[in-house]
């Protein structure tokens, strides 16, 4: 059973994720898909004329479902995976630290996706509030409150 604490946790590590997803996600339709899939290329990105998008799309709409708590689970994997990618082809050869170009604030992402993914989303979301109304509608009772 998840503590008040552990659910404010969750869905401050959850909103924070999010909302840096869905920047960069923007940022990317900001650029310009086509400039994005060059820079992709550019870096040994297989397909990148379609990985550009689709990246784009995940981070954008991926980081929205994290702030509402939305298919958390699967999102959370799906943007561990983006970033452990980018890290490999963009960001290792540049070493640790993120000013340099390293993998240190893709990795950071990567964890906190993949984090939120093992967790769950907390009690103060979407998915947990069809949660509970799915276990009442079956008669279930609810978990003693923590």
């Amino acid at each position: 059973m998840r503590t008040t604490s552990t659910s404010i946790g969750l869905t401050v590590l959850r909103v924070v994720l999010g909302v840096v997803f869905i920047a960069h996600g923007a940022q990317k339709f900001g650029q310009g898909i086509p400039a994005v899939a060059d820079g992709f290329a550019g870096l040994g990105v297989p397909l990148a004329s379609i990985a550009a998008p689709l990246v784009a799309g995940l981070e954008l709409v991926g980081g929205a479902l994290l702030v509402l708590g939305v298919a958390t689970r699967v999102v959370g994997v799906l943007l561990a995976v983006d970033m452990v990618v980018a890290g490999f082809l963009a960001h290792a050869s540049a070493g640790f630290f993120s000013q340099e170009g390293g993998f240190e604030y893709v990795l950071v992402l990567a964890a906190g996706a993949l984090a939120v993914a093992l967790t769950g989303p907390g009690r103060l979301s979407l998915d947990a509030l069809v949660l509970r109304a799915s276990r009442r509608r079956r008669g279930v009772a609810e978990p003693l409150p923590a």
